[in-house]
């Protein structure tokens, strides 16, 4: 870490203009309208039905506060096991054990093994590695009880941010992304990747796949392009609009060809949240990445933005839960992207939106919203 706490706290006036409460509150343009509809009256649930989760591994730090706060389902990866592979029964029976004992449901995969660069680039060897997606599907749902995987269609860079210290409030420090400072990076070792070839190679994936997953209800959960911009090191990006992923839902229809309701990109593409999760619906959303963000470019897809705290930003966290709360969603919904806090911030390790506090603050956050929607139905 270059600067200690007191340089970052020195350097928080100067950035404040770039990154401050008022800023924070201005939202950008959207597309959509935001027609609020009355919430109609059910039964309460505690966080209105939907399954509180955590990205963690077992010997995460999150893990006894997940089980103190009742965040007790957990989005993880397959535990490696020596002479297995990640979609063996092997290890796939044995990570349900490990979280079956602790007592945190695995409900989620995120970034699944055996989809890769073969698959997105169309390169020898994709047969085999969708081949072997299938089996992992088939394995995890039989052996694992998990019935979503979240995955994305970025191949060689995956999620990117220029900045992980930005100054944001009190001196957090704060994801941040700036374009301009990647378009100097040299291609990869891939050259220049077409959008065409990533569509076609997302089409062959989702037609050899999607009929697979009906036959045992696997919900196929497609993460947003992070960040959405146009191109990154000469390799396209394709998921980064609403419009692409109407047309990648349209290749196979079907309830298990759906999204990950990343908020924070499908925000910075210029989407209405709320409006947006209410066209979906819950047969389209099966897991949501529950953030917020502020686009500081002032252009739509954004192409300079920060990460915030969840009770700032740009998208109305509260008529975005009312509209999960509408569309009867109660699927595993997890915090993404949290500020680094104070404490943690001495430790250099402590970097990449996945940190402790941060995720205990957007908990409380996220319950008293859940809370509220769900009484406020109670009370129609």
């Amino acid at each position: 870490m270059k600067d200690n706490r007191r340089d970052f706290l020195k350097k928080s006036a100067t950035l404040a203009a770039a990154i401050s409460i008022g800023g924070i509150a201005t939202a950008v343009p959207t597309p959509f309208g935001n027609k609020k509809k009355a919430i109609k009256k059910r039964e309460y649930k505690k966080d209105a039905g939907m399954k509180f989760s955590y990205l963690m591994g077992p010997t995460s730090p999150k893990v006894p506060f997940a089980k103190e706060l009742g965040v007790l389902h957990v989005v993880s990866g397959v535990e490696r096991l020596q002479g297995a592979k990640a979609w063996d029964p092997e290890a796939i029976t044995a990570t349900k054990a490990i979280w079956d004992k602790i007592g945190i449901k695995w409900t989620v995969v995120e970034g699944p093994p055996s989809l890769g660069t073969q698959t997105k680039l169309g390169l020898a060897g994709r047969d085999e590695e969708i081949s072997n997606f299938i089996t992992f599907m088939k394995n995890l749902k039989k052996y694992g009880d998990v019935d979503i995987i979240c995955y994305n269609w970025m191949p060689v860079i995956s999620w990117a941010r220029t900045d992980q210290e930005g100054l944001g409030r009190g001196g957090a420090l704060m994801l941040a992304f700036d374009y301009e400072a990647m378009k100097e990076k040299p291609l990869t070792q891939y050259g220049e990747i077409s959008k065409e070839l990533l569509w076609k190679n997302l089409e062959y994936f989702l037609k050899a796949v999607v009929p697979e997953a009906e036959k045992i209800d696997m919900n196929l959960s497609l993460h947003p392009d992070d960040p959405q911009v146009d191109v990154i090191q000469g390799i396209s990006r394709i998921m980064n609009t609403v419009e692409s992923f109407d047309r990648a839902m349209a290749i196979s229809p079907s309830k298990f060809n759906g999204v990950t309701m990343c908020q924070g990109n499908f925000s910075l593409m210029g989407a209405d949240i709320p409006a947006l999760v209410r066209r979906w619906g819950k047969d389209k959303i099966s897991f949501v990445h529950f953030r917020n963000v502020q686009d500081l470019s002032g252009v739509i897809p954004s192409t300079k933005f920060t990460e915030t705290f969840h009770d700032e930003g740009q998208i109305d966290m509260y008529e975005a839960m009312k509209a999960y709360y509408e569309i009867g969603f109660e699927g595993p919904l997890r915090p993404d992207h949290v500020p680094v806090m104070s404490t943690e911030i001495e430790n250099p390790k402590m970097r990449g939106g996945y940190t402790t506090l941060g995720n205990l603050f957007a908990t409380g956050y996220i319950r008293g919203l859940a809370e509220s929607v769900a009484k406020e139905a109670c009370k129609a």
